[in-house]
């Protein structure tokens, strides 16, 4: 899940929420969009080998 920050950068969090606090793990900060979604596809593919 990629948010748009005030600053103008991008945020990747976890499409799950944390069980303990309730809210979304922070995967990175990213410039571009493009850099966000990229990073969550390889987080993905990480994820399943």
């Amino acid at each position: 899940m990629i948010r748009n920050l005030k600053d103008g950068k991008y945020r990747l969090y976890s499409r799950k929420k944390d069980e303990k606090t309730g809210k979304r793990r922070n995967l990175g900060t990213f410039d571009t969009r493009e850099a966000a979604e990229k990073h969550e596809r390889e987080v993905q593919y990480f994820k399943r080998h």
